[in-house]
């Protein structure tokens, strides 16, 4: 890309997109050019393609999507699926219409499939089932990758995929009822210390700043409180029925879903905009075309998974992680010392724990040139000083 190359990134306002954003201009892309928003709709294929016919952009980075933790991917399968596909299929295809020089989509780590081998190679793609529960995201990110090797292979295009681990920072989203596992954590922890020091004027804060299913700051103690509980969240005594001094404090526990024991790999989402910038200017689809895959060892239980060494062009997206992961349990541990968090943490083994791990390989982007700069402590300290501002 030069410096005054057209740049257009689909999800700007995201967590995402706004990183991406921001790299780009430090590093002086100053021709930016954004979809509106809202009523611009992705899913609109009339409407995205008369943006691209106005806008023209050489290079575009597409970081829209609808996302969500397990809860909301498991509630609203239909809408996931559906949405994604649009947006991906409308962006892609007006890209190659209007000769978009490259183009980098972003997938997400769970188009692997449930059982994968570990850590997970790019070549595991399609080959066993995929985690129940986030089976329809997981589906339209494949179709996404499908549908640039495609474009690539008939028409010619310079169509990049990058797979990215779970991401955190700024710009995250907060809310209880559809957020990922990183910021839920930290908003429990810190709503749960407020409540151990009786701090009711934070929790509004809170509550304005991140309503609740329509609850915020201008609702009683009692309606906040019982969206509090309805997320695990509680007290003894209660700080509602109780009536206590302001300087009382209070014994809390957090209820937290499944056991704890899945593990999960996290990367703060500037680090992902540096690989995602560096992709786009360094590496070309056939580059990755030409990069063959590493023989595998597989043990009898695990997929079995066939390398053909004929001309299949398959498997050019490229993992994004630090390769390196802990138990969600031990990141809850981290955020509560991080947090200030007292209280006890019970895990609800009813609930589901989604995949039981997935950490990326990351050996193709290192050799690519690209490793990650900000540890997890680090960017916990940094996001939670954020927050709680």
């Amino acid at each position: 890309m030069e410096k005054s190359s057209k740049i257009y990134i689909a999800g700007h306002k995201g967590m995402v997109g706004s990183a991406i954003s921001r790299n780009l201009i430090e590093k002086g892309y100053t021709n930016q050019v954004y979809s509106p928003y809202p009523p611009f709709d992705l899913t609109n294929q009339i409407i995205v393609g008369e943006f691209f016919e106005k806008e023209k952009p050489e290079y575009v980075f597409l970081a829209a999507a609808k996302v969500g933790g397990i809860l909301s991917n498991n509630t609203y399968r239909a809408q996931f699926i559906y949405e994604n596909l649009m947006i991906q299929n409308n962006i892609i295809h007006q890209s190659y219409k209007h000769g978009v020089k490259k183009l980098l989509f972003l997938g997400s780590s769970c188009i692997y499939p449930g059982n994968c081998p570990q850590p997970v190679k790019e070549e595991y793609l399609l080959t066993g089932e995929l985690e129940y529960t986030n089976e329809p995201y997981a589906v339209a990110k494949i179709a996404g990758i499908k549908m640039c090797e495609s474009y690539n292979i008939q028409y010619g295009t310079n169509f990049v995929s990058v797979m990215p681990t779970n991401l955190y920072g700024p710009n995250d989203n907060y809310n209880l009822e559809t957020s990922h596992v990183m910021p839920a954590l930290i908003r429990k922890m810190h709503l749960g210390k407020c409540l151990e020091n009786n701090d009711w004027n934070s929790i509004r804060q809170d509550f304005k700043k991140y309503p609740v299913e329509c609850v915020n700051d201008t609702f009683t103690d009692s309606e906040i409180m019982d969206k509090l509980l309805k997320y695990g969240i509680s007290t003894n005594p209660s700080p509602i029925t109780q009536h206590p001094a302001p300087s009382t404090k209070h014994q809390v526990t957090i209820s937290l879903w499944g056991s704890g024991n899945p593990y999960r790999e996290f990367l703060y989402v500037d680090d992902l905009a540096e690989a995602c910038v560096f992709v786009m200017n360094e590496v070309d689809f056939n580059d990755l075309k030409a990069l063959r895959p590493e023989p595998c060892a597989l043990s009898p239980e695990q997929t079995v998974i066939s390398h053909k060494s004929g001309t299949d062009i398959k498997n050019t997206h490229i993992n994004i992680g630090t390769g390196k992961d802990l138990t969600i349990k031990d990141l809850a541990l981290l955020i509560k010392e991080v947090v200030g968090f007292k209280g006890q943490l019970n895990w609800d083994n009813s609930k589901p724990d989604g995949t039981y791990r997935k950490l990326l390989d990351v050996s193709k982007i290192n050799r690519l040139g690209w490793k990650e700069k900000i540890g997890l402590d680090d960017g916990i300290k940094m996001i939670y000083s954020k927050y709680s501002a």
